[in-house]
Parts: structure tokens; sequence; C-alpha cells
């Protein structure tokens, strides 16, 4: 992994490099830091507001419960106040009677008249001689199956909170709701005192965040955003998460937003249900003025960094300028314009790389008209060298077929008339003066492929029958030259091998066929083969520098010419050879119509 970062930053331009540093040294530890202190900033800002949430709840938990604990106060008296117990109990027997009794009994209004922390108390019981003052109330049956109705009832001793409709004004008011024994147990009242809503509404509008009282079924008691009073809280889009937790701090969604959730509840003394005081602020409310230093910071170190980037870039353009001339000029003097000279000025590293350069390309230009003069006398050497040892490799023919075949034409003459020997005499003088007449040229493969057909026609001369051959000549290489005796020395090989050790005849097939933009050559036998260790030994020769007696020089002589004339073009003679299956050997030249 090292080594890879290495080698990228050694393939980058130096203005990149400068660039990066910049970017490494510079920008990133002010982005790091940046970060570091925005999150930081953000916390503190995020706690402090949580943990004066916290303090605002816990003041609103307590003063609210000072204005509970009047009602709470209240509905003590009265459950133990003798005279509200006989005007309740007692059967009147004239509406005149009632009226004096209520006349006679005016504590409920003292009470209202005293402490603003109520608005009104209703006491509902059973005695039908009563009238309905809106403060004694003969129970209906549809209050009596209420639910409140019906927790007072089973929790004797205990006060309830519930959020009821006032009879009179039709408003909904937290009402403590208990249950007085008049006399004895079967006669009871139920006594409901309603706590004022807007002493309530003036404790929560002191607060800066969102707070609300909500009773156990989530009903919005009182909040100091009138709108959401008589709610419940699955009706302001408050996640669903957060309606039934008790006491601590959640973080949810409220009205789309993330904000933080406080709840604290309140369960008055002597209450079988309480209520819970929740705040409410969004985590955006919170954070907006952090957010508003880190955007004045960030402008000021964007402009900063910004300022330095282009001090940084104007510099690096200045520094890599120079190099990049310098850079120009070494291409000039890499394509052969040894004549250059770089005028740069400045006495730093690059100005003395220059005057340096500058002074390597006069060495290396001196250096390269002697390398030059020496390159052309090796070549002309090389040359001659090369001419003396083609003629010489053209000249290595095997004298032994020129004696076989005067012998054969000695032998014939004796036995037949002269008109064959005429012939074969011809084709024999045709073929020695292609072979005199052989240089360094090219010549025409028509030209190749009639002294091959002279030689196998003398070949067929003297083994008749015994020898077929057989020509497959693609058109598309008409125009094909090539060196001198290249296939008569193979096809003399494929003769040899055919006959040799054979009582049937030999077929001899000599294949030219265009592939591509190379003409392939393959010269085949029909002959016992070779095998397969022998078969190396014959490759091996072919690519020996020096030649050993007894082996074969025509082959030899054709692999070298054909490598010495084609270089790289061609990978000389290919022997393929399997025993009783015969012989193939094969080659490859260019497709050109000179050679030069």
């Amino acid at each position: 992994m090292w080594h890879r970062l290495v080698k990228l930053l050694n393939d980058m331009k130096i203005r990149n490099k400068l660039l990066l540093s910049f970017l490494v040294v510079a920008l990133i530890p002010v982005v790091l830091v940046g970060g570091y202190l925005t999150f930081e900033m953000r916390t503190m800002a995020f706690q402090n507001a949580s943990e004066q949430a916290s303090i605002n709840v816990d003041r609103v938990n307590k003063r609210t419960e000072e204005v509970l604990n009047v009602s709470l106060d209240i509905s003590y008296r009265l459950s133990n106040d003798a005279r509200l117990k006989r005007l309740a109990n007692r059967q009147y027997e004239s509406v005149y009677d009632v009226v004096e009794a209520y006349r006679d009994y005016p504590d409920f209004r003292e009470y209202i008249r005293l402490y603003k922390e109520i608005s009104n108390i209703r006491l509902y019981t059973d005695n039908q001689t009563l009238l309905n003052n809106w403060e004694l109330i003969n129970v209906s049956e549809e209050i009596r199956s209420s639910e409140w109705y019906q927790k007072a009832l089973h929790n004797v001793g205990l006060v309830g909170w519930e959020y009821l409709e006032d009879e009179r004004d039709h408003k909904k008011y937290l009402s403590l709701v208990r249950k007085i024994e008049l006399e004895g147990q079967k006669n009871y009242g139920m006594l409901v005192i309603n706590v004022n809503s807007s002493q309530i509404s003036s404790i929560l509008n002191q607060e800066s965040f969102e707070t609300m009282i909500v009773d156990e079924k989530n009903h919005i008691i009182a909040s100091n955003r009138s709108e959401r009073t008589n709610k419940e809280l699955s009706d302001i889009g408050l996640d669903t998460s957060v309606l039934g937790q008790e006491s601590g701090s959640y973080e949810a969604i409220m009205d789309g937003e993330a904000s933080k959730i406080i709840v604290e509840n309140l369960n008055p003394q002597s209450s079988w249900n309480g209520l819970r005081i929740i705040s409410v602020f969004s985590v955006a409310s919170i954070v907006k003025e952090p957010n508003q230093i880190i955007k004045l910071a960030l402008t000021v170190i964007v402009i900063s960094l910004v300022l330095a980037f282009l001090f940084i870039y104007s510099f690096s353009s200045l520094f890599s300028r120079r190099l990049l001339q310098l850079s120009r000029h070494i291409n000039k003097v890499g394509t052969g314009h040894f004549d250059t000279t770089l005028q740069m000025e400045g006495k730093d590293e690059i100005g003395l790389l220059a005057r340096q350069f500058n002074s390597m390309v006069r060495s290396i230009h001196d250096l390269m008209i002697e390398v030059q003069q020496s390159n052309e006398q090796n070549i002309q050497l090389e040359q001659m060298q090369h001419d003396i040892r083609f003629k010489m490799l053209a000249s290595q023919i095997n004298p032994h077929f020129l004696f076989n075949a005067l012998e054969a034409i000695r032998m014939d003459a004796h036995m037949k008339g002269q008109a064959e020997i005429a012939r074969v005499v011809r084709l024999l003088g045709k073929m020695m003066r292609s072979n005199l007449e052989v240089g360094n040229s090219t010549i025409p493969l028509k030209q190749e492929l009639e002294m091959v057909r002279c030689y196998l026609e003398i070949q067929q001369f003297r083994y008749e029958e015994r020898l077929q051959y057989q020509f497959i000549v693609d058109p598309g290489t008409e125009n094909l030259h090539m060196p001198p005796l290249i296939i008569q020395p193979l096809v003399e090989n494929a003769v040899i091998h055919g006959l040799d050790n054979k009582m049937g005849g030999a077929l001899v097939i000599v294949e030219i066929k265009r592939v591509g933009d190379k003409a392939v050559f393959m010269i085949r036998d029909n002959g016992i083969g070779i095998s397969s260790q022998r078969l190396v030994q014959v490759r091996n020769m072919l690519e020996m520098h020096e030649e050993q007696a007894g082996e074969r020089i025509g082959l030899r002589n054709v692999h070298l010419r054909l490598k010495l004339t084609y270089k790289e073009e061609t990978h000389g003679l290919i022997i393929e050879s399997y025993p009783e299956e015969g012989t193939t050997i094969s080659f490859s030249i260019p497709m050109e119509e000179t050679i030069r």
C-alpha cells in the first residue's frame, strides 16, 4: 500500500503536489478542527438547553402542584364539613326551605372568592328534594355511569384529577374528583372542584420552551401555545413512541422537526392518578445561534483558504511553468534536435539544472556525431561480411546430385534414343545456369518454382514411376519475390527421404498459400519419417552457428538464409515428422513484392 502511494505521488505533476500539500497541511486540519469545534459547540448548546428545560419543567411542576394543593385542601375541608353534610342529607318539604338552606350555606361561593386557584365547586347527590343551583346537583344516570364517577366511587379516601366539561359554561377544566360520605357508607356525594385554567396558563406562559400539562389520557389540559389546549398529543404531530412515556428525556419528531422532549410526572398527594408536564424544544431552534456563529467563522476560514489557495496556485504555476519549459526542451532533444538551447533566468536549482542541461546536450551532440561515424563504418563492414556469408551459404549445394544426374544420363544414353537425353541435358543445363547466376537479389516466385520443377523432372527421369510430385500454388502469391534456392534444397530433402528405405513410390507436394500478410510454404513427402529423438537433433542442428561435419548443410543453409534475410519477420524452418507418416517442412515470409 505504501509503495503504491509513493508511486502515485511520484506520477503526479509538481503543481498538483503543491496543491495537495496545501490540502493536507492547511485545509484538512482546518476542516477537522472546525468540525470538532462545531460539534462541541452544538453539543454544549444542546446540553444547556436540556438543562434549562429540565429546570423549567421542575419549576412548572412545583408551581402547578401549589395550585392543585389549594383544590386538594378545600376538598379535605368540605369532606369533613358537617354543615355541608346536613345540607345535602336533609329532606326538604318546599322550594322555600331549599332556598333558605342554600342562603344559609355560602361556603362554596366564599371559597371561590377567596381562592383564585379554583373556578367552580360542585357536589353531586341523590337527594331528589334539592334544587339544581349549579353548586348542588342531582346526579343523573349519564354522570353516574361515566368513567370518572366510577373511579371516584371505588377509590374511597383518594382524589382524582380529571379533565371534565363543566355543566354550566360547557368548558373543560382540570377537576378534582372526590367521594364524600354524607351519612354512613350508603349515602354519599361526589365533590368536583374545577381548577382555574387561567392560573395554570399563567404559569406556562412564563416558559420560553413549549410546555404542556397532560392528563393520563394524553389530553392537553393547558399549554403556552393556546392552539394546542383541549387537543390530544396524537393530534399535534408528536411521535407516538413518546405518548406513554414517564419521567425522562427523549428524542422524537414533533411537527416534522427533530425535537427534544422532557417529561416529568406530577402526582399530588392522596391521588389515585396524576398529570404529566411535557416540555418540547426543536433541535434547530437550539443550535440556531451556534450555527450563526459557525457560519460566520466558516466564512472567514473559507475566504482565508481561498486566498491561500490562490497564492499557492500562482506560486506552483510559476514553478511548474519553468519545469514544463525544461521538459519541452528535453522532449526536443529526445526527438533528435540536439541544436536546441534552453534560455532560463534565475539562479535557483531549476536555473542550475537548465545550464547543466545545455552542457549535457552539447556533449551528447558531439558524442552522437562520433557514434554515427563509427556506426557507418561498422555497417559497411557488416554488409561486406554479410554479402560474403550469403554467397557462401547460397553456393553450398550438394554435389552428389550433379554426379548422380550425369550418371543417369550416361546410362540412359546407352539404353535409349537421344531425344530424351537432350531434354534431360537441357533441364540440367538450365538448373546449373540458374545456380551460377544466384546473387543477393530476389527472384520472382515463378522463377524459383521453375527451377524446382526442373529438378523434379530430372529426378523423375532418374527414378521413373517411383517419384511423383504435385504443386499447389495460391494465385495470390504470384507477385511474391523471394531469395533464390530456398525451395529446391527442401524439395531435394523430401525426395531423398521419400525414396530412402522405401520400396514403394514417393510423393512430394509443394504447397504455397497466402495467410494474411504472409506466404506460407509447405513441402511434404510420404517417406518413412523421422524418429522423435532424431527430430530433436535436426532441429538443434538448424540453430547451430558453426557447421559440423556430416550434418545436412542444405536445410541449415536455407534456415540461416531465411533468418538473415527476414530477421524477426520469420522463424525460419519448422520441421514436423512422424515415423511411417512422412515429413513436412514449412516456413513463412512476408508478402512483399521486393525485399528491401
